[in-house]
């Protein structure tokens, strides 16, 4: 029996009219250019190889790199309000304005600060919701697209145009309503007279910070609107829902975390806002009524009496900030919860 040694080469392709010799030449040549074409190939695969693996931790010490900056960055500015601050903690009560002590000082604005941004929400957030759902699932295709370029554009217009256009346009407009208001519903706390002349109120303000909350709750809603898996839908109208059941039932729950997310970045939006805040609030006193002078908020405090500012009155704005940075972390924290719980709905799972 021949074994595998005693076998002759292997000769298939080549042409039988050569001598044995040259035969054997032919197969050996070939079988070392197989043999050198396949090191070939796998020294290029090892080098490709080596190129990525050396890409991914290039990329990786990036990311890990901008995730320490921002981390450090927000440490910094915690440690920067927590020294500046201090001396308004430590200081005689009667020192600082008002001569009750920080927290009587701090608490109306906080307050001021919170009524607001709870008016724009209440305002800006199913207008958006129902522009976002207008735009993703009623409007015509070209419709869609131009208000969405609408919707974007007023989300870049700067604060100060919106401040701007609040005090010359809308509250002069406003007087005229709130003053009907106090004849009419005076009985309701919020409505309490005498009305504003001028029109420069706390429901201004917030009627101002909805306006610039709307654009940035309608592009994120509709970004995630338009993320529904498509088999949700079709198969809920396939059932025999109509549109709004529809949206109802596969749209909302599908994009609930979503809308939560830009709900709370209007809020920060909101808390934050300095300059349109300062244009149409006349500052005053704590007071329910929302059509009277008066009331304040935390940025707007901060921007009208920081450049004067000196000493003490510097830490106290100081101070300020950091209740301000404090309260929109605590915001952050409470969406991200809100979030977690409504996990399932998200479009991974």
């Amino acid at each position: 029996m021949m074994t595998g040694r005693d076998r002759p080469p292997f000769t298939a392709g080549i042409s039988s009219d050569l001598p044995s010799s040259a035969r054997h030449r032919a197969v050996t040549a070939s079988e070392i250019d197989r043999l050198e074409g396949r090191d070939v190939s796998t020294h290029t695969l090892k080098a490709s190889t080596d190129r990525g693996r050396a890409g991914d931790k290039i990329f990786s010490g990036i990311s890990l790199t901008a995730g320490i900056l921002i981390l450090a960055v927000l440490f910094s500015v915690a440690v920067f309000l927590l020294v500046q601050a201090a001396p308004t903690f430590t200081a005689d009560p009667t020192e600082i304005t008002g001569g009750n002590g920080f927290t009587s000082y701090i608490l109306p604005i906080v307050i001021g600060t919170v009524i607001a941004a709870i008016i724009a929400l209440v305002i800006a957030t199913p207008i958006g919701i129902a522009v976002a759902l207008f735009i993703s699932h009623y409007a015509p295709r070209r419709l869609a697209r131009a208000f969405g370029y609408v919707i974007d554009l007023l989300a870049a217009i700067p604060s100060v145009i919106y401040g701007a256009w609040g005090y010359i346009v809308l509250a002069p407009q406003l007087a005229k309503g709130y003053t009907w208001l106090a004849e009419n519903l005076g009985w309701i706390p919020f409505f309490t007279g005498p009305a504003s002349q001028t029109g420069k109120t706390m429901l201004t303000a917030g009627i101002v910070l909805a306006v610039m909350v709307i654009p940035i709750i309608t592009s994120l809603s509709r970004e995630i609107f338009l993320q529904t898996p498509t088999l949700h839908e079709e198969a809920a109208l396939a059932m025999g829902a109509t549109r709004w059941e529809m949206v109802r039932m596969a749209v909302l729950p599908f994009a609930r975390p979503g809308i939560i997310s830009a709900t709370m970045l209007g809020l920060g939006r909101a808390l934050g806002e300095t300059m349109a805040v300062a244009l149409v609030l006349s500052p005053g006193a704590l007071g329910a009524s929302l059509i009277r002078t008066g009331n304040q908020t935390i940025a707007a405090e901060i921007a009208l009496n920081f450049p004067e500012a000196f000493g003490l009155r510097l830490n106290e704005l100081i101070a300020a900030g950091l209740v301000l940075f404090v309260i929109t972390l605590i915001v952050n924290m409470i969406a991200r919860f809100i979030i977690t719980r409504h996990k399932e709905f998200s479009g991974a799972n």
